[in-house]
């Protein structure tokens, strides 16, 4: 069993603390949700974890089993077995699919068809995985080839930043299905960003969490979805905001 554990993870962008102190334990096999209004510090705490530049970590531990991911390139943290897929895709000219999932650790002969298969679970047309990297993509469809790459690369822990957005009915129920999968067939953690309960009809989550002004200020079962979309994140405002 892989455990990914944050630990008081404190992240500025701009020069500005957006991330204040936030605590995280996810185990192999759990569904985490994190829902929280626009401006809480969802994407950046995302963004900071997966290694991106721009978002400067000023405090704060985030490990999986004992390795510091924080010291690491974006390309160690896949490797070390944190998968981010991005609120918004990149259209990435001249770079094929395969060459991005061969850069992050994937091999083998079976490459291809590996990622044709992963590509049939959420329902996107194969050709679309021959293509550059989601070039002439439709958001959905670039929603769907972000999927296709952790199907391929199988990390221990998969963080997806509103994967539900974009995404019609269908699309929505495959993505679900195959993340729900993923908890069974590799025992992968799975912590989705979401404003909306749609997606969590198909992926039962072990905990929800709430996050505001940049921490996690309340936990709950399935059931706390239901009383966000009745209720709003006004109840869980905190002293600070």
């Amino acid at each position: 069993m892989s455990v990914l554990t944050i630990q008081g993870l404190r992240v500025a962008v701009a020069g500005r603390e957006v991330v204040q102190g936030f605590d995280l334990t996810m185990r192999s096999g759990e569904v985490h949700v994190i829902m929280g209004p626009n401006g809480s510090g969802k994407s950046t705490l995302a963004l900071a974890l997966a290694g991106h530049p721009g978002y400067q970590v000023v405090g704060g531990t985030a490990e999986i089993d004992g390795v510091s991911l924080l010291d690491q390139s974006p390309t160690g943290r896949v490797r070390t077995g944190l998968f981010l897929a991005l609120q918004q895709p990149l259209e990435v000219p001249g770079v094929l699919l395969r060459d991005v999932l061969r850069a992050a650790g994937a091999d083998g002969e079976d490459l291809a068809a590996r990622i044709q298969d992963e590509a049939k679970r959420v329902d996107l047309r194969p050709a679309l995985v021959e293509r550059f990297l989601n070039v002439d993509l439709s958001g959905g469809e670039r929603k769907r080839a972000e999927v296709v790459q952790f199907g391929v690369l199988r990390p221990a822990f998969g963080l997806f930043d509103e994967v539900d957005s974009g995404l019609d009915v269908d699309s929505l129920g495959a993505v679900a299905r195959r993340l729900a999968a993923a908890t069974h067939e590799w025992h992968c953690g799975v912590l989705v960003i979401t404003h909306f309960q749609r997606l969590l009809q198909e992926l039962t989550p072990t905990t929800i969490h709430v996050m505001r002004a940049g921490r996690i200020v309340a936990h709950g079962g399935p059931e706390l979805a239901a009383t966000l979309e009745r209720e709003g994140y006004e109840p869980f405002a905190t002293a600070s905001e």
